[in-house]
């Protein structure tokens, strides 16, 4: 019997290289035309694996797939698939945790200097005929400013020398509060907001860290300090981050992800100059993709074969 494995939605032009992959064990590809949970829940009917990368894996999807032996995340976060359900049938769940570690680490520092050197606030004007340094005074040297770092996972971790070669001190918050071994300061959240210059976003979305950025942390802020988040637009409360650029308590944003996505880009926060805003990109490069799909199809692969997925997030589903 042929097994299949359905995958839900790509934010890439083709499947060659999921195809390519399963090939080697003569498994099936089937591409959904649409995320939605219907077809979705239709198209699992007959699917023995999902992989998917944006599209929501429900209790609904899964419950309608009576042969779901693995669900394969194309990408890091896990908030799109519904876990609990998986695991309660004994459903492995995998995802590619270090595929885009690189990729993100140096986005999220070409958005601090595109802030820290007025770099698009410049490109901007210029486009608009304006040719006016004095515009966007004042500069600040980037060394012995303070990088404030939410989460420590591998992509901060990345991060840290990178903004150390900048002269920037670094310090973190982290809920378990493990540093690593990278000898870094860790501070209260309270601490951080007080007193990074620039503070960056590396936490997963979870009921406990949505809106983790909101009207009270703003108000924590200096008003010349930038957010960055590269992690999950759930993380930061959209409305709340206007009135507080609107209010001064910060001097602005740097946003590569949002809630919901794709976002509306005409809308007020995003049209604003002091706000950097790139299309959920900072996971891309040629490599990191190529990466990442060879690794969500050997996952499956591994299901198929009896063993289990390099790296499962829910070891529960196998009752440890």
């Amino acid at each position: 019997m042929i097994r299949t494995v359905l995958l839900t939605d790509r934010a890439w032009p083709d499947s060659t290289i999921e195809l390519q992959t399963l090939a080697t064990a003569g498994v099936k590809l089937v591409e959904s035309p649409s995320a939605d949970e219907a077809t979705l829940m239709e198209l699992a009917r007959t699917c023995d694996a999902i992989a998917t990368n944006w599209a929501k894996v429900t209790p609904a999807v899964i419950e309608a797939s009576p042969n779901l032996k693995v669900i394969s995340r194309m990408g890091i976060g896990l908030d799109n698939i519904a876990i609990e359900a998986a695991t309660a049938r004994g459903i492995p769940v995998a995802n590619c945790p270090d595929y885009c570690v690189q990729e993100v680490a140096d986005h999220a520092l070409a958005l601090l200097l595109s802030h820290a050197r007025k770099i698009a606030f410049f490109h901007h004007r210029m486009k608009q005929g304006e040719y006016n340094l004095q515009a966007g005074l004042p500069l600040k040297r980037i060394a012995g400013q303070t990088l404030g770092l939410i989460g420590l996972g591998k992509t901060a971790q990345n991060l840290v020398p990178k903004a150390q070669a900048l002269g920037l001190k670094v310090i973190v918050y982290t809920p378990s509060g493990n540093g690593y071994g990278l000898g870094l300061p860790m501070v209260s959240l309270e601490e951080l907001l007080n007193t990074a210059d620039f503070v960056s976003l590396h936490a997963p979305l979870t009921p406990a860290t949505r809106n983790l950025m909101s009207t009270p942390q703003f108000q924590l802020m200096k008003p010349n300090a930038l957010l960055i988040n590269t992690s999950r637009g759930g993380l930061v409360d959209e409305l709340a981050l206007k009135l507080a650029l609107d209010q001064r308590l910060l001097a602005g944003a740097a946003l590569d992800v949002f809630n919901p996505e794709p976002c509306d880009p005409t809308q007020s926060l995003f049209q604003d100059e002091r706000v950097i805003t790139t299309p959920h990109v900072a996971f891309v490069s040629e490599e990191s993709l190529a990466q990442m799909r060879r690794e969500a199809m050997e996952h499956i692969l591994q299901v198929f074969a009896g063993e289990r997925p390099r790296h499962l997030v829910n070891p529960a589903a196998y009752g440890a």
